[in-house]
């Protein structure tokens, strides 16, 4: 039996300004830990026999975990494209919009569309390539999106647009 897992659909290559600084900032943490988990293979691995050394072992897994990510982030973060400036059209909904959104059971939610790489970052950002963002996609105020998920339909009313690192509630 293999370990085989296929490849991850790609997401779109946009990003935040601070999405992209908080991948750039996981990288060189990733690089600090790095140097730790090195020290303390190379510490189990002169105690001697590897085989049954449950700390060796231990730390070389730790290390490949490690240097996949920073093989990872580095790729990603070259062919990322990031998206600092607003609209001009700031009465539709694209990338880095803010959404207030009344459900069907009367209900307020509040959703940021971000890139793929960063939207487990905050509760309230969903991917662009997610089915909700799509059909959010060039919408304006008062519109209204339906959507089929599982059997069951969604209602969602657009209230609220705004661009910007924070959502500010009108009071």
């Amino acid at each position: 039996m293999s370990r085989w897992k296929p490849p991850r659909p790609k997401s779109s290559p946009y990003i935040t300004p601070e999405g992209f600084k908080q991948l750039e900032q996981e990288l060189r943490s990733l690089w600090d830990r790095r140097k730790g988990v090195v020290s303390a293979l190379s510490d189990a691995a002169a105690e001697g026999d590897r085989s049954e050394n449950a700390e060796y072992i231990y730390r070389k897994k730790e290390l490949r975990g490690i240097d996949a990510r920073i093989h990872f982030l580095q790729k990603r973060l070259a062919v990322l494209n990031i998206v600092a400036d607003k609209p001009s059209d700031q009465e539709r909904i694209f990338f880095a919009a803010w959404v207030q959104l009344l459900t069907d059971e009367e209900t307020m939610v509040l959703y940021r569309i971000v890139g793929g790489d960063e939207f487990e970052q905050n509760k309230c950002y969903i991917s662009v390539d997610s089915p909700l963002a799509q059909q959010l996609l060039k919408k304006t105020f008062d519109e209204v999106v339906r959507l089929k998920i599982g059997g069951k339909f969604l209602t969602y009313t657009v209230l609220d647009i705004q661009y910007g690192a924070k959502f500010i509630a009108d009071e």
